[in-house]
């Protein structure tokens, strides 16, 4: 299935700087990872401007390029070009420096983030018999299949150490087979039954272990495994090689036993007790609150990424009291909210690749995936983002409110609604829903109202204006005594062509193309834009609008074949900045409105002079530029004149 990505692939490993520049690359749900060798032979306007492309992102020391859910296919395009991870160690790799925060969101989220499949196939199980249980079909007292299926779910949270141990040591570069084995000591029946028994016990006769169980914990095995990875490089480096095999792993287990038991393992359960009372504290005096700032904020969490150190809470939470509060009630209202913007958007904008963007990142988004839509619709367009995150905000907070939780972790989308179904109660699963309906309806009415103000053609007067031309243009272009006179030449000068725009007017020559400036694709002129509007320059009819927007195509009732293109080079923005508000075959009268584009923003990037090309130019005995200098639209500029 990859195949069809070859090309963007090919393009994505050019603009990072070629395959020697990547060290590694990898993905996660809708973003390709680069470490680079230097970001700063990195191309991100070239990047962003690629088909296929949301944005591009700099954290953490990783480039980040945002494809959509189908990331996988492209990530296995760009891995056959790049090769095997190369290996960075030397005095020469260039290291970014993270702050202190940075690495231990970085630290927590790469150790949990790869045990969330599990937790979800587990928690999926439980609302299976939570449903079962509903309907009356088994009984939890009674029920064999209940029981069994039961802990089938519970396996994953009774030896959660053991999963943590091996994705941290991974994380860690250490050895993750005996990091897990060490967890494994920690939750060895023998030990359980020292701990349930109560008695005393020392190791060697002096060295006392507090009798703690590590079932369904969390940090004492964080700290666990962060001390190995010091212990084992230590090892490594003094136990010779000829009998490292034997003794590194006998030494590992001893010390690192010795330490979890005694020391390690003890101070992090006393951690784990105190966060325990703190989500015990916010579910019983501060329900409203982790719901209202995940529901709210978690659009600028995910920018910035501090919803890596967010997210762990929930799965911590969930393993020390079997749900969670913290995390997942916002985050799907927070989704939920960001697809239903979308959609307002796709409801409101005239510009078609945007209508089609925000269509499928809407979908995508409501599926749980918000990143293509929060990069290329909310946050370029700004007041979606403000609906979606009112929006979200309301939700969680009747979700806080009701004390809403989940008892699975997984996507936090629609589909995710059956992860509140648990302690064999439907209590939860109701309230979510009813708190996805608060979040749509305000998420909608909040983005509609801001759209009348900042979409700038509103549906509601696109037919006029393909009518009548865009509103006010009797004020802005053409007033309407000019008009009139405006007419009144065309009738009288046939092949006359009036400025589609106010600005500059420039002989052809000074147009910075040679396909334009040398005549290749006909006479004309060149008009320096001082507004984002492109008029008709004459009566006719529409042969041509540009997939991407940039360019359109004009015939004459007298036959001239007009070619407007805006700006040079700018067929790579993708139509990004362009809004033509007609369409091939349509008919246009003199001053009418044919397109809208985003001046400023199109000129950061490109040139915005627009050429003005006679492409029939042969047909003609002679074109001549009417006038050079400040044009206001509907000024003639050009004037035909056909052999006799």
């Amino acid at each position: 299935m990859s195949k069809e990505y070859e090309g963007l692939a090919r393009d994505i490993v050019q603009y990072v700087g070629g395959k020697e520049n990547v060290n590694d690359v990898y993905h996660c749900q809708t973003r390709l990872r680069f470490k680079l060798a230097d970001e700063g032979k990195a191309d991100q306007e070239k990047l962003e401007a690629l088909d296929g492309v949301s944005k591009v992102m700099i954290a953490g020391g990783v480039y980040q390029v945002i494809i959509g859910t189908h990331v996988k296919y492209v990530c296995e395009e760009v891995q056959k070009i790049v090769g095997p991870k190369k290996e960075t160690k030397g005095t020469d790799e260039k290291k970014e420096k993270k702050s202190i925060p940075g690495v231990v969101v970085d630290f927590i989220a790469g150790s949990l983030q790869p045990i969330i499949p599990a937790l979800s196939g587990a928690g999926m199980v439980k609302a299976l018999l939570a449903v079962l249980v509903a309907f009356g079909l088994v009984d939890p007292d009674t029920s064999q299949t209940y029981y069994i299926l039961n802990f089938f779910a519970d396996a994953v949270f009774y030896y959660l150490p053991i999963l943590i141990a091996f994705t941290e040591a991974k994380k860690l570069d250490c050895n993750p087979v005996l990091a897990a084995a060490v967890a494994g000591i920690m939750l060895h029946p023998s030990w359980g039954a020292l701990v349930e028994e109560g008695a005393s016990v020392y190791l060697f006769g002096f060295l006392p272990l507090t009798l703690v169980t590590y079932t369904n914990t969390v940090i004492p095995i964080i700290l666990v495994v962060l001390a190995q990875s010091f212990a084992e490089k230590w090892l490594d480096r003094w136990i010779p090689n000829a009998v490292k095999l034997v003794f590194l792993p006998m030494f590992t287990f001893l010390i690192m036993g010795t330490l979890g038991l005694a020391v390690l393992g003890p101070i992090g359960s006393v951690l784990g007790d105190y966060l325990g009372m703190f989500f015990t504290f916010l579910s019983t005096n501060a329900s409203w609150a982790p719901a209202v700032l995940v529901g709210g904020l978690l659009p600028l969490m995910v920018m910035f990424g501090l919803h890596n150190g967010v997210a762990p809470l929930g799965v911590m939470q969930m393993a020390d009291l079997g749900y969670d509060s913290i995390f997942g009630p916002g985050c799907v209202c927070s989704n939920i909210a960001q697809g239903t913007a979308s959609l307002i958007v796709a409801l409101r904008t005239k510009e078609e690749k945007m209508k089609q963007l925000a269509i499928s990142g809407g979908i995508t988004a409501l599926m749980g995936i918000t990143e293509p839509t929060l990069y290329g619709v909310t946050l370029p367009k700004r007041y979606p983002l403000i609906g979606a995150m009112i929006g979200g905000a309301c939700g969680g907070l009747y979700a806080g409110l009701t004390q809403t939780h989940r008892f699975a972790t997984g996507s936090s989308g629609l589909p995710a609604v059956v992860l509140y179904i648990g302690d064999n109660t439907m209590r939860c699963f109701y309230n979510i829903i009813i708190a996805l309906i608060i979040t749509v309806i305000v998420t909608a009415a909040v983005t509609y109202l801001l759209s009348l103000k900042f979409e700038k053609a509103p549906v509601a007067q696109e037919s006029a204006e393909q009518e009548n031309g865009p509103a006010g243009i009797e004020e802005t272009a053409l007033g309407g005594e000019q008009k009139a006179a405006l007419a009144e030449k065309i009738s009288v000068e046939p092949g006359a062509v009036m400025s589609p725009m106010k600005g500059k007017v420039i002989e052809l020559k000074e147009v910075g193309d040679g396909v334009f400036s040398e005549g290749i694709l006909g006479e004309g002129c060149g008009i320096q834009p001082e507004e984002g509007y492109v008029y008709a320059p004459f009566n006719g009819e529409v042969i041509q609008v540009a997939d991407t927007g940039h360019a359109i195509g004009l015939l004459s009732e007298d036959g001239v074949e007009l070619l407007i293109h805006v700006g040079l080079d700018t067929v790579s923005l993708n139509g990004e900045g362009f809004e033509p508000v007609v369409k091939e075959g349509d008919r246009v009268t003199v001053g009418q409105k044919l397109l809208y584009f985003e001046l400023e923003k199109i000129a950061e990037q490109y040139p915005t002079v627009t050429s003005v090309i006679v492409t029939n130019t042969p047909d003609y005995k002679e074109i001549r530029l009417a006038k050079t200098g400040q044009t206001e639209a509907g000024e003639k500029i050009l004037q035909t004149e056909k052999e006799e």
